[in-house]
């Protein structure tokens, strides 16, 4: 096995012949990332992946400096989906290695589940990695059901089963109860649903090669809201969470749906197709159905719906949408105390008769 790179952090800058701007430097003793003060944890990760460029796949990181979200910040950079990489980790005390470990067991799993290829993970595998997962964290305070296939038409999941229908591989509901309180009675405090769609072509409205090339990762919100719920669990989440997750491929078949069918839900609302690439809110109406039926306090959906919030945000921030300008300062202020950004995009009162 070859010998750990040294990896050591620094707040004095890089000498000049590193040029004015380095981020690390290398010495006899190894590698020092020189942080500058204003955007610490942002530096570190992309040292990092300049590191794991070099070829190195075997480091320490050394020194007094390190915390977890240090630690966290290195090996998100460091970490590919492709190949391994060894990690020895600084000493940190008892609750910071909890927390680093939690980081790496869940947060790992939502990388590697988008990441997966569709090939391998379906409408159903979705659905039982995310109980697996949860039931890791969370034991017998979980409960779970996974209505699939025809199943979904005749109890009114109208939505999935249309899109999910033209594929071989049958649509998926996971309706997963987290109740701590042991309590069958207990309120639900918030509804967690995720857009699970395992592979997007796009449907009769296909999309070109360019735009679906990385459409195995269609099911994005579906695993960030999975791993954040088992993320809560292990932080000690007290409250009574339901997950929705509504998992289907999106296909051209014979049995496919088409431009100008009509989809009607459970609560009366019909909605005509005019776009199957559009297929995201239609699958996520059928979770939010159920959500909105459990009267929760919370109701949070996440989803890979367009490409728009990618243009207008880049790929640093998340974009939030919301009507309750509280529930918005909540999640901005949660957001950046876990340092991760969010950025909030408009939704306006006049924006309810256009949804």
């Amino acid at each position: 096995m070859t010998e750990a790179m040294k990896i050591t952090l620094s707040t004095q800058p890089a000498d000049a012949r590193w040029g004015e701007k380095a981020t690390y430097s290398i010495n006899n003793d190894g590698i020092t990332l020189h942080l500058n003060g204003t955007d610490d944890l942002g530096l570190i990760q992309r040292a990092a992946r300049k590191i794991d460029g070099l070829g190195i796949k075997h480091v320490q990181l050394s020194g007094e400096d390190w915390d977890a979200d240090r630690c966290w910040a290195f090996w998100q950079g460091y970490k590919a989906p492709k190949g391994t990489r060894k990690v020895e980790w600084p000493d940190l005390d008892d609750a910071q290695r909890q927390e680093l470990d939690n980081r790496l067991m869940i947060i790992d799993w939502v990388r590697d589940t988008i990441n997966a290829p569709a090939e391998e993970l379906g409408p159903s595998q979705l659905a039982q990695r995310a109980v697996d997962l949860i039931s890791n964290v969370a034991g017998d305070r979980v409960t779970y059901r996974i209505t699939k296939g025809e199943d979904l038409r005749e109890q009114g999941y109208m939505g999935l089963h249309t899109v999910g229908r033209g594929s071989e591989r049958s649509p998926v509901l996971l309706a997963l109860d987290y109740n701590p309180t042991g309590d069958k009675e207990a309120p639900v405090y918030a509804c967690l649903v995720g857009k699970g769609i395992t592979f997007d072509s796009g449907g009769y409205s296909i999309k070109q090669t360019a735009f679906m090339d990385s459409m195995k990762s269609d099911m994005g919100g579906a695993a960030t809201v999975t791993g954040a719920l088992a993320f809560a669990i292990t932080r000690g989440l007290n409250k009574r969470v339901k997950l929705f997750l509504c998992c289907a491929d999106n296909l051209i078949s014979g049995n496919a749906f088409k431009l100008g069918d009509i989809i009607t839900y459970r609560n009366g609302k019909k909605v005509e197709v005019m776009n199957t690439d559009a297929e995201g809110r239609l699958v996520l109406a059928d979770g939010l159905i159920d959500a909105s039926a459990q009267k929760p306090e919370l109701i949070i959906d996440a989803a890979t719906l367009t490409g728009a919030a990618k243009t207008a945000l880049g790929n640093d921030y998340h974009a939030l949408f919301s009507f309750d300008d509280a529930l918005a300062g909540r999640l901005l202020a949660s957001a950046a105390q876990e340092n991760e950004p969010f950025w909030r995009l408009p939704l306006a009162e006049f924006h309810r008769s256009q949804l």
